[in-house]
């Protein structure tokens, strides 16, 4: 009872190593269960999300459209759950400008189910649902009634495989046909798409560029109303996915499985026959034209004969007349009677010659007649002619009906495919990379603290524990003081660091989150294995600390551990064989030297624990400062533009007058913008069509004219880079770098994160879906966004681009129809707010789809999230700073009481007792910070290398005055801390101190 006793008095004398043990593991549990948690939180919210609204496990597209027997294919598929097909069309609408719009059919098989927010779901023909996007764009709400129109081609169906009859008319084939919804909308409700659940509010909307390729907003409308049997899409869930968390590797090859099975037999057998139902399709529609124009012809036919035959009779009954009247007029001038009445009354026989001169003479005596022949035959004529001309017509098209058809092609894309998910993926992935880094650091200098303050513990209880071992006690009972003291310490600082871990970081971080990101039903989860487990990882380090503690005493008999620890050795250090600087410090200068130098193990502890702290600072500063430099860089150096107009093709002609008229550039460069993918060539079959590969990037391809390939560095900076280490790269000179006919320039967003650098091989799909490989010429220099630039003719090899062939010799790139420049770079006059402004009103332009300020973009880029977890990472950095420092400074004192009873005794007043106490506290972290700050930029562009997410490329920059912020911030710690022990200094007693322990 008397050992429990003198244990618990022992921790009551030892508060301050207690609460500075538990504040490192409360800290260090936090970080590492907090970051952890809030984006489990996440992940998994948005998983129940997605398997209530049913999000497609995987979606199936073609360039000719998906009939019944596509989707019955895909039912026998083994591993599939539901298939739903889908019917989705284009249209456009004026709102401040002509907007576009996808009109997409609710499944009635549960899949990608919108989620309401208000109103109701629609359920009548002309009822929509609209996204809260387009309510905060339009101003319209609940009830509000819209007109849109169905674009020329609604979808990729209706664009790009369709056959031409033999009558003219575009049509799939003779029972398919293209989606088709009601014009006249109403609006019943205000979903959120299930398949991007980026915030309207948030960082998406100020900072995504839409590429032609996609549509404005999502109407949703019921299967009321809806017409045409051919389908754009089809999705389907896999058997056993939605057991699996989404973002787990589990998940992906489970998925895997069926994409595989997909693409191995029912993909190739399926384009085949719906080339060859299309193929079908015509020959019927040319051998129906052929029957239905030899129906006509023979119609006409017959009625031509018709009407010759009754001209023929009626020349023939002339010609009889004229006979007969004839032999009738010869019998009168005859010799008897009996003859000439027997002329009259027989009809004269004439032969076929005599007959047809007859005929043609009395033709040609009568106009009617002559006229009335020659209309015969003219019309037979042109009979004859356009009989040649329609089988000459038929022969032609069934000769190039294999031709005009091109080879069906599926895309088989998982959920990676979705912009809103691999956004949302990408950033938690990130910051979850961040939480699992730092926590090591938080370890580690627990681990140094915990030894320093649990050795200097022992060692002052170095004469106790002499006494209990003689007293024979045994060395692990009395190793258990110490070890339930770092236990109890641990247990409550990780219980509140649990709280803080589960409760207070995650709730911090799911606010940002919730700022750029739409996620309903989310909520805070206790994770019992992993919590269990931070806490326990930090309970093993300061256990194993303090038992390496404990042996290194108790490890010696109980008569030494009575007597007083004999003193150091006194030994030189090295700055005194320096003898210039040595003989010119005061006294006081060279016993603070000496207190340095000769304890090395406080030397390590202390230089090493600050350092790490002003490491984790810089670290986070270094985030901090590459994240905010990021639109600077791109916005103002890279793109050297001011202005990026979009349009239609259709409009791009009358986009281009507009801007010209204004009189606002004063140089521009017309390009072609299609939104696309790039994949690296070896992560899969060429044409496997899975844009959602883990090597796979969207992109925005960029085609430049091949006559203006030197005005594109005008445009935008060429620097050719090439991988660094750290998180820097190599950057070539400014204006090295030219486009040409041999290759493709690639970002240095997407080259980073697919690996890949000049000579390399992708596969690039353009906005059409048209796949083709092609060769990485070399890497630009570029922060946000992933831009591949492709010269003209090179787009026409890659992708069989017939009118844009041999386009090079072309009198110029305006005058050639090899591509529609529908967009244009542009360099104005005026401020950057007169720019901005200018593009806000292109925008309302009827002719412009979207008009891209870069001094706005540069203005308003923000990375709210990391700039969250940044801010929380000093935060924590900065609390375990004080918390070492403090620990450090009292492990100091106590182990100096004598010493500095010493002074006191031979008269140093308080303040120089202060004085000469702190100039040690305060040299030691001027080292540490010396020590941490290259550190923290190495640790930083360690951790920026890690943070791989869509179009961005973090380009690590540390500015100076981060460096002074963390020197700063680490040496006001360093002064709060001899706020507390200045107090401590004063309450040694230089009487009860000197007493000698024997």
């Amino acid at each position: 009872m008397a050992f429990v006793k003198d244990m618990l008095r022992m921790w009551a004398h030892s508060w301050k190593r207690f609460i500075s043990i538990a504040m490192i593991t409360l800290l260090g549990v936090a970080v590492l269960t907090g970051i952890y948690a809030g984006c489990r939180d996440a992940f998994r919210s948005t998983d129940r999300f997605f398997d209530a609204q049913g999000l497609h496990d995987v979606q199936v597209l073609s360039t000719a459209g998906l009939s019944n027997g596509d989707i019955a294919a895909l039912r026998k598929v083994n591993g599939v759950a539901k298939v739903q097909a889908e019917r989705s069309q284009e249209v456009t609408f004026d709102l401040d400008g002509r907007k576009s719009a996808t009109m997409q059919e609710i499944g009635t098989n549960g899949i990608d189910q919108p989620y309401l927010q208000e109103g109701r779901m629609p359920k009548k023909a002309g009822e929509i649902a609209v996204t809260r996007k387009f309510i905060r764009d339009s101003g319209k709400r609940i009830g509000s009634r819209l007109t849109v129109t169905p674009e020329s081609a609604s979808s990729d169906t209706s664009d790009t495989n369709d056959t031409n009859g033999a009558d003219g008319t575009n049509e799939t084939n003779g029972t398919d046909e293209a989606p088709s919804f009601p014009t006249k909308l109403t609006i019943v409700g205000v979903v959120l798409d299930p398949q991007n659940l980026s915030n309207p509010d948030g960082y998406s909307a100020m900072t995504s560029f839409r590429s032609t390729a996609t549509t404005d907003y999502t109407f949703f409308a019921p299967s009321d109303g809806v017409t045409g049997t051919l389908y754009t899409s089809a999705t389907l869930l896999v058997k056993g996915a939605a057991a699996e968390s989404t973002f787990d590797e589990s998940y992906e090859n489970t998925v895997k499985q069926v994409t595989d099975r997909i693409d191995g037999t029912v993909k190739t057998d399926r384009q085949k026959a719906r080339r060859q139902e299309l193929l079908d399709a015509g020959n019927k529609k040319i051998a129906d034209a052929r029957a239905e124009a030899d129906k006509k012809f023979a119609d006409a036919q017959s009625q031509i004969d018709a009407n010759r035959q009754q001209f023929n009779q009626q020349v023939d009954q002339i010609v009889s007349m004229q006979a007969g009247a004839a032999a009738a007029g010869a019998a009168a001038n005859g010799a008897n009677a009996g003859a000439a009445a027997a002329a009259g009354a027989t009809t004269p026989q004439l032969d076929e010659t005599t007959r047809e001169t007859m005929r043609e003479t009395i033709i040609a005596a009568s106009p009617e007649l002559t006229q009335a022949k020659q209309q015969l035959d003219q019309a037979q004529s042109q009979l004859n002619e356009q009989k040649a001309s329609t089988e000459q017509t038929l022969k032609t098209k069934e000769n190039e009906l294999k031709t005009s058809i091109p080879q069906v092609r599926w895309y088989v894309q998982d959920r990676q495919s979705l912009g809103g998910f691999s956004a949302l993926k990408s950033d938690l992935d990130s910051i979850q990379s961040l939480g699992n880094a730092f926590p090591i650091v938080f370890l580690l200098v627990a681990v140094m603290m915990s030894l320093t303050a649990m050795a200097r513990m022992v060692e002052e209880d170095r004469s106790l524990i002499g006494t209990y071992v003689g007293l024979g006690y045994g060395r692990l009972a009395v190793a258990s003081r110490y070890l339930l003291f770092a236990l109890l310490a641990c247990l409550i600082g990780g219980g509140l660091g649990l709280i803080a871990g589960f409760l207070g970081i995650p709730a911090f971080l799911l606010v940002v989150l919730q700022g750029m990101y739409v996620m309903p039903g989310l909520r805070l989860e206790y994770d019992w294995l992993y919590g269990s487990l931070g806490i326990a990882l930090f309970v093993v380090g300061v256990l194993a600390a303090t038992i390496y503690a404990c042996v290194q005493e108790m490890r010696q008999t109980p008569a030494s551990l009575l007597r007083p620890k004999a003193p150091r050795a006194g030994s030189r250090i090295l700055l005194e064989r320096i003898r210039p600087v040595w003989n010119r410090m005061g006294f006081l200068s060279k016993v603070t030297a000496r207190n340095i130098f000769r304890f090395k193990s406080r030397l390590i502890m202390t230089v090493g624990g600050v350092a790490g702290c002003t490491a984790l600072i810089v670290c986070g500063l270094a985030i901090n400062d590459t994240v905010a430099d990021l639109g600077i860089k791109q916005y103002r150096d890279i793109y050297q533009y001011d202005l990026m107009v979009v349009s239609d093709d259709s409009d791009a002609s009358a986009m281009r007058t507009k801007v010209a008229s204004d009189g606002r550039v004063t140089s521009s460069l017309d390009v072609r913008i299609e939104s696309g993918d790039l994949t690296v060539a070896g992560s899969g079959d060429g044409d496997s069509g899975k844009a959602g590969s883990s090597g796979s990037e969207s992109i925005q391809l960029v085609a430049v004219p091949e006559k203006h390939l030197s005005d594109l560095g005008e445009m935008v900076t060429l620097q050719p880079v090439s991988s660094g280490i750290l998180g820097t790269s190599g950057v070539g000179k400014t204006g090295s770098l030219k486009l040409d006919d041999d290759g493709v320039i690639v970002a240095q967003s997407a080259a980073s994160a697919l690996g890949v650098k000049a000579g390399s091989k992708v596969r690039l799909t353009n906005g059409d879906g048209v796949q083709a490989t092609a060769k990485v010429s070399a890497v630009n220099r570029n922060l946000i966004g992933s831009d591949v630039y492709v010269s003209e003719t090179y787009y026409a090899k890659l992708f069989d681009s017939k009118d844009a062939k041999n386009t090079k010799n072309s009198k110029s790139s305006e005058d050639s129809e090899a591509l529609t420049w529908n967009a244009m770079l542009a360099k104005l006059s005026g401020s950057d707010t007169s720019q901005t402004d200018y593009a806000e009103s292109l925008e309302e332009d009827s002719s412009v789809m979207k008009a891209v300020s870069c001094a706005h973009m540069a203005d308003s880029f923000k990375f709210d999230l990391m700039g969250a977890v940044v801010a929380l990472i000093v935060a924590l950095a900065g609390g375990l700073a004080l918390v070492v420092l403090f620990t450090l400074a009292n492990t100091n004192v106590s182990e100096r009481v004598r010493e500095m009873a010493t002074l006191k005794v031979l008269g140093f007043f308080d303040r120089e007792v202060h004085h000469y106490v702190n100039r040690e506290m305060m040299i030691l972290p001027v080292m540490g910070v010396i020590l941490g700050l290259p550190l923290g930029r190495l640790v930083g562009g360690m951790l920026t290398m890690a943070l791989n997410m869509p179009s961005l490329y973090f380009e690590v920059e540390v500015k100076p005055l981060s460096y002074v912020i963390a020197a700063v911030a680490t040496m006001a710690f360093a002064l709060l801390v001899q706020l507390f022990v200045n107090p401590v200094l004063d309450r040694i007693d230089p009487i009860s101190s000197l007493k000698s322990v024997e």
